[in-house]
């Protein structure tokens, strides 16, 4: 059955439209209660962005939680990650995210995680938007859903971050600039760090509810690169508004994606002996990850994009290290989610382990060029059918040969065909990609975005 409420990840739109109102997500929260509190008995965790709509949808989760018998307990302004461990050590019945992510103030979403502090089951969103649909009941008075606010949270998720690396670590000598994104994890990232004995320097830590990834963060890593060179440090870390994204930076400047960021950490456990299987990236990771790898005998493969993809297949092979170029990092030998905290002190644990610096570590692998070009379309089409098309890659695919590749798909979200290249030649990758693009765009009657 295809979902009518969650997507990928959980439920997002733009506060005040279609579904989120908190009327939507007062019932949503009832609808969730219903289904979980018939799987055991326990509390729901409730975490936040900082986002200003946060404690609005807040209130109305809580509502149609305790309308529904279920007890809650609050935890703030919290990152992503850390709402999936606490709801696994505090034996919670499920948790669940008021957050859109790396998206605007104005967005806002709804994530869940079960028990064991992964993301629910298709199944399971599906009992929960049937029961949705179903006319609001409340239990009786004596039944209602109490609430109580956890104190201890952020302290009990930094030990997590920090019993990630080795006890022995100590990061005195390194100066690191945190770019908290204005988001949840301000009180958090920063934290960590010092306690391990960098000297930090943080940006883009003070929210007001709507600066959240406004100009900063892990989509704007300008701010961190100019923070990073201004203040002479030797590295920099940038995550997005909840903190399962993160991107890095050298003492250069020079930034360090989600593929390097992968490559750098399987790296670090092949040469200490903790890595077994292969690693996981999407058809979006870049070839040169998948080229650095084999180097170190190691095997690569691609699921479709998005990191619920990325988790299950590291979950049905029982491998551990996968992740997206966009910075979300999985590392399930010390968490069960995405969490850029946690990705970003395995490399700078890296740094230290090997007395070395990351733009050393990052120059290991070598990055092919890469171009993309959407082609905006009225409607959402089966590229696969256009013999057209099909042929025209083919084509490319073929003159490209074994030194590039061709990634043509239609965007989950936008209506976009997106026509990527990539390869070992910068000049090859850019007339390929244009020749494409140009019949793709006739093909369907669309126009470059």
């Amino acid at each position: 059955m295809s979902k009518q409420y969650f997507g990928t990840d959980g439920i997002r739109g733009r506060v005040g439209d279609d579904l989120f109102t908190p009327e939507f997500v007062m019932k949503l929260g009832w609808a969730a209660g219903r289904v979980l509190s018939k799987r055991g008995v326990g509390t729901v965790l409730i975490g936040k962005d900082t986002r200003i709509s946060g404690y609005m949808f807040e209130s109305a989760l809580e509502a149609g939680l305790s309308a529904a018998g279920v007890d809650i307990e609050l935890l703030g302004p919290m990152p992503t990650p850390a709402v999936a461990y606490l709801t696994r050590t505090l034996n919670a019945v499920a948790g669940v995210v008021i957050s859109a992510s790396h998206n605007p103030y104005y967005d806002n979403g709804i994530k869940f995680f079960s028990s064991e502090g992964t993301k629910l089951s298709d199944e399971i969103e599906l009992q929960i938007e049937a029961e949705i649909n179903k006319t609001m009941v409340t239990v009786p008075s004596d039944k209602l859903g109490k609430a109580r606010r956890i104190t201890d949270a952020s302290g009990r998720y930094i030990e997590l971050c920090k019993s990630t690396v080795p006890s022995r670590l100590r990061l005195a000598g390194l100066k690191i600039v945190v770019d908290c994104a204005n988001g949840a994890t301000y009180h958090i990232a920063p934290n960590v760090f010092r306690e391990l004995g960098a000297d930090v320097v943080e940006i883009a830590a003070d929210p007001n509810g709507l600066n959240i990834n406004d100009g900063c963060g892990s989509t704007h890593i300008e701010h961190l690169q100019g923070a990073v060179l201004a203040h002479e440090a030797d590295l920099g870390v940038a995550l997005d508004g909840d903190g399962d994204r993160v991107i890095m930076v050298d003492h250069t400047g020079d930034v360090i994606d989600g593929d390097e960021i992968i490559y750098i950490i399987a790296r670090s456990r092949q040469r200490t002996g903790q890595l077994e299987g292969a690693v996981v990236g999407t058809l979006m990771s870049n070839l040169g990850l998948e080229i650095a790898l084999k180097e170190l005998g190691l095997d690569f493969e691609r699921v479709a994009v998005g990191d619920r993809y990325v988790m299950q297949r590291l979950q049905e092979r029982a491998w551990v290290i996968g992740g997206e170029s966009s910075g979300h990092i999985l590392c399930l030998d010390r968490c069960t989610t995405g969490d850029g905290i946690v990705a970003a002190l395995q490399v700078v644990a890296e740094v230290v382990d090997t007395d070395t610096t990351l733009h050393v570590l990052k120059s290991a692998m070598n990055k092919c060029p890469q171009k993309m070009i959407n082609i905006r379309i009225s409607s959402r089409v089966d590229i696969t059918a256009n013999k057209v098309i099909q042929a025209a890659v083919a084509s490319a695919e073929q003159r490209l040969a074994t030194s590039g590749r061709v990634l043509l798909r239609t965007s989950g979200t936008e209506p976009l065909v997106r026509v990527m290249i990539e390869g070992q030649n910068l000049e090859q990758v850019h007339s390929e990609v244009e020749k494409l693009a140009k019949i793709v765009e006739k093909e369907l009657d669309g126009e470059i975005a």
